[in-house]
């Protein structure tokens, strides 16, 4: 009588959608029907009644979360992946890091805060193209607390660089191809950007000559190489030229940004200062009269180049509450670096390590287009100064 029982109650919970005595959805969410397994993890379970006992804590409240589910095989049904090229292309979970990242506790094939800290020590020592303190020198003058970022006061009577020996680092290849690429650009959003074959061409030798013909570059592809990212140099290349140059519109529905323009050049958006993040853009700015800076309210603890600045600063009328900028690099180093921070930690902090210091910098996606297999175009990068 007790087995005939046992027999009953089973098959009552195998009718109610109880089966997973016998199987789990853990790594199956989203599957389709599978009769080898007594129980199913896709949404139609639901309706046929034959979901396993944890469907619900697996796939539908956990479908946004990687908890168990670090390295599994990519399934066009999940809402968001756990696998180690969800970085590549920006659709990882949001807890993929802490989950999966064995920082983190998490699991393999992960790009670590730990390996990212020690390749960017690695980018740090191969900037061979750095300022050195004879070809750079700047006077930061007045810092102000970040109370005052706002105030728009001019308190340095002085430009920010006394000097630069243009003649020596300009005539560096990597050097020539960003300023050939730089001046390309209409600053002002919801104007639409063209671009000729002559400047197609010079975006084409500056990803070329920053991540081909530099040993800075080479190491930057051959350590996503290993993890994974990319299967060769030239979808490397291809990948890069794509988010930095792809255009997509932040304004009036016209093909008028990129991440390259938004962080190298600089945009106006809504009367002020949009993104400008780079040291060779201010530093030409200020040479021809078109930007006045104000004062600073960061500046990095390196002794050398490399260093970090959060300047304030006036662009020909628009203001620049905090534009802060990695000066005295290589133009290499400079994308290298951000181009590193949004592959692996996109929309997200990235921890690096540069010469025993600690940076973060801060990265956003574009989310509202899109290129190639649904990736996202770069959004913003920068150095996060601190509160």
């Amino acid at each position: 009588m007790k087995v005939v029982a046992v027999l009953a109650l089973w098959v009552t919970l195998f009718h109610q959608g109880y089966s997973n005595s016998l199987d789990s959805c853990e790594v199956r969410c989203g599957y389709g029907t599978d009769n080898s397994f007594s129980c199913q993890c896709n949404p139609s379970c639901e309706r046929f009644n034959d979901c396993c006992s944890d469907y619900n804590d697996v796939c539908k409240t956990g479908a946004l979360s990687c908890k168990g589910r670090c390295g599994e095989t990519y399934n066009s049904q999940n809402k968001c992946h756990c696998n180690s090229k969800c970085a590549q292309f920006q659709n990882c979970c949001s807890d993929y890091v802490q989950q999966c990242d064995s920082d983190g506790g998490g699991g393999s094939g992960v790009i670590t805060d730990a390996e990212i800290k020690a390749v960017s020590e690695t980018l740090y020592a191969l900037d061979s193209n750095k300022a050195s303190s004879s070809e750079l020198i700047i006077d930061p003058q007045a810092l102000v607390p970040n109370s005052q970022t706002s105030s728009k006061n001019d308190l340095s009577s002085k430009k920010l660089f006394r000097y630069l020996n243009e003649q020596v680092l300009f005539s560096r290849p990597t050097y020539a191809s960003f300023l050939a690429v730089l001046d390309n650009y209409n600053r002002m959003t919801g104007q639409k950007e063209y671009f000729s074959a002559q400047q197609l061409a010079e975006q084409e030798k500056f990803v070329k000559e920053t991540m081909s013909n530099t040993e800075l570059g080479r190491e930057l592809f051959a350590f996503l190489y290993t993890k994974g990212v990319y299967a060769s140099e030239a979808a490397f290349l291809k990948d890069l030229k794509m988010m930095w140059f792809g255009l997509y519109s932040r304004n009036n529905n016209k093909m008028d940004s990129s991440g390259f323009e938004h962080i190298f050049a600089g945009e106006i958006k809504g009367g002020k200062v949009s993104g400008f993040h780079n040291w060779i853009q201010f530093y030409l700015l200020e040479k021809r009269g078109e930007l006045n800076y104000y004062s600073h309210s960061f500046n990095g603890p390196w002794t050398s180049y490399p260093d970090i600045l959060g300047m304030q600063f006036m662009w020909e009328g628009y203001y620049k509450q905090v534009g802060s900028v990695v000066i005295g690099c290589s133009p290499e180093f400079d994308f290298a670096l951000y181009s590193l921070c949004y592959i692996t930690r996109p929309g997200k902090q990235c921890r690096l390590s540069l010469g025993g210091k600690q940076l973060i910098i801060q990265t956003y996606t574009w989310e509202n287009s899109f290129y190639g297999d649904g990736k996202k175009y770069i959004g913003s990068a920068f150095p996060a100064t601190p509160n």
